[in-house]
């Protein structure tokens, strides 16, 4: 059987279980959250992005989730500053050249600010004369900071990021810091 947890991964926290970050800092990890031992995360998400984190025991799984050759799909709630006009969801949807090669194609919607939204601590920075707009964005690879790369690429800074889904599992209502037990394959 394989042990899953879903968590709910705060603004600023590592996805990881310790920090070997410089001497005298101390940054949430997600020993802070979590004490179930032998569990690993499948995945990262960066310490300035939020939502899900899945986490398992079984190695293998791990590696399915993790790994891009399985092409798990990855769904985010994505702010962005400006306005997104038809040529930047376009060139997101058909894939952007960055650094490190040609992104796969990501399904792109704009859509409304997410009702199941929490304030986030320390808050967005909000600027009267600036729009902002709310992207869900789903790929099927994981590169470093991909999406706020891809986003920055058509003129569309992030501003707030929050995975929402990998596979078949579901942030839903699961509040920031909490985590549940997921028996589904995540498939």
């Amino acid at each position: 059987m394989n042990r899953v947890i879903l968590f709910n991964k705060p603004f600023g926290v590592l996805s990881q279980f310790t920090d070997k970050g410089t001497e005298g800092t101390v940054r949430p990890t997600l020993s802070g959250f979590i004490d179930e031992p032998g569990f690993y995360p499948a995945g990262r998400l960066d310490k300035d992005s939020e939502g899900l984190l899945v986490l398992t025991d079984n190695g293998a799984l791990q590696a399915r989730i993790a790994h891009p050759k399985y092409k798990r799909p990855k769904t985010y709630l994505v702010q962005v500053e400006g306005t997104p006009d038809a040529k930047a969801l376009d060139a997101l949807c058909k894939g952007v050249v960055l650094k490190d090669g040609r992104t796969a194609p990501a399904e792109i919607t704009q859509i409304d600010p997410p009702l199941m939204l929490w304030d986030r601590d320390p808050p967005v920075r909000f600027r009267k004369s600036v729009p902002d707009a709310w992207l869900q964005i789903t790929i099927r690879e994981g590169r470093n900071r991909q999406v706020r790369r891809m986003t920055a690429h058509v003129g569309l800074p992030t501003l707030r990021l929050i995975r929402s889904q990998i596979g078949d599992w579901q942030l839903n209502d699961l509040r920031p810091g909490a985590w549940r037990w997921s028996s589904e394959t995540g498939a």
